[in-house]
């Protein structure tokens, strides 16, 4: 009996077919078309795809820091040695360590440059006010867990991550309670560190994404400026689709494998470090980069500086929607804010420059 063959044409429309009858069969049982959402088509470029980025960064580091979480003691008598035991023995976990080091710098530094997009792009203004202050409270966690992450590993720059840790705690009073050995003096303060950034931390993360993700649903993904204004003044609503969610979830996976594939080998080639044991009563080190713009006014006017500062530019974001009410997005329309951000990030930038070419001061029980 002759068997006919089959086209490739004909073998693509039959793969095609099975993968939508499995998705539909999947979808009538969980409801996952429900989780899309409009896309135009520039929200496929690089700028305004950061937050998805983003996103899968910091799926890398959830699945990074469970396997880390395995081989980990946070006590102060066997954490340095049980990070020492991750770098040296423990599967893969040099590597592991590595992604999980570069990861949380790249999301970081994502972050920054998505929430200068927000504020370029005027994607901040009416109705989108409630999500510009979610993204300031993932970049608080953000920051949060880069800390607790960095006492973590309680090497000379991680003992005094924690002395000021235990400072800004006596400087909040009352308010500061959960920051001092005195809260629980059965638990060292490392373990509740630990517990912060395995648990709580990770936790209202997951909350403040799940607010950002139907935000986004409920509003849509802002339209480009120029469209915008363009409306305003009378002109056609601008467009709020134009490609697939499909396509954005796929180019978004796309972004993160290369994040992936990045930090894997950067933690070849540039292994994240350990520093030296903890020596009780020095300071010799200086924080990571994202909080070197604090360190200049810590040098200046104390410890104090390290909440009024911080206070003052997340206060100050967080009412920029509310003092900008202007319809207008596009930044010709918004020079003055513009020129105001532009000196902002040049000072924090100089400020950085200037964090590293000055050598690290004493600081803690200089109140």
């Amino acid at each position: 009996m002759a068997v006919t063959p089959i086209a490739h044409g004909d073998w693509g429309e039959a793969s095609a077919t099975r993968w939508r009858r499995t998705w539909a069969a999947i979808d009538e049982r969980l409801g996952l078309s429900g989780l899309a959402y409009p896309v135009p088509e520039h929200a496929n470029g690089i700028g305004f795809i950061l937050g998805g980025i983003t996103f899968f960064g910091f799926l890398i580091l959830a699945v990074t820091g469970v396997w880390l979480a395995q081989f980990y003691h946070p006590t102060p008598e066997a954490a340095r040695e049980s990070v020492v035991y991750i770098m040296n023995v423990a599967p893969a976990g040099d590597i592991v360590r590595g992604i999980h080091f570069w990861t949380a710098n790249i999301v970081m530094a994502t972050i920054l440059l998505h929430l200068g997009r927000i504020f370029v792009t005027g994607s901040y203004k009416r109705p989108r006010e409630a999500n510009w202050l979610v993204g300031l409270s993932l970049l608080a966690i953000t920051m949060g867990l880069i800390f607790t992450g960095t006492v973590m590993k309680w090497d000379q720059e991680g003992y005094e991550a924690l002395g000021h840790n235990v400072e800004a705690g006596k400087l909040l009073g009352a308010l500061g309670f959960w920051f001092s050995s005195d809260f629980e003096a059965n638990l060292p303060l490392l373990g509740r560190l630990y517990m912060a950034h395995v648990v709580i931390l990770p936790a209202l993360g997951t909350l403040v994404l799940i607010a950002h993700f139907l935000l986004v649903k409920r509003h849509g993904i802002s339209s480009l400026p120029a469209q915008a204004d363009a409306a305003v003044d009378g002109g056609p609503a601008p467009a709020k689709s134009g490609s697939t969610f499909a396509a954005h979830l796929v180019r978004m996976a796309g972004f993160g494998l290369l994040m992936l594939a990045a930090t894997t080998v950067l933690a070849i080639v540039l292994p994240a470090m350990l520093g030296a044991r903890p020596i009780p009563g020095t300071e010799t080190t200086k924080p990571p980069w994202m909080f070197l713009p604090f360190y200049p006014f810590e040098n200046w006017f104390g410890l104090p500086a390290l909440i009024w500062v911080p206070s003052i530019l997340f206060g100050a974001l967080a009412l920029l929607p509310f003092i900008d009410r202007s319809p207008y997005r596009s930044p010709a329309r918004r020079r003055v804010l513009m020129a105001i951000g532009a000196v902002v990030v040049v000072s924090l930038v100089g400020l950085v420059l200037f964090a590293i070419a000055n050598a690290p001061q004493s600081h803690i029980g200089k109140m």
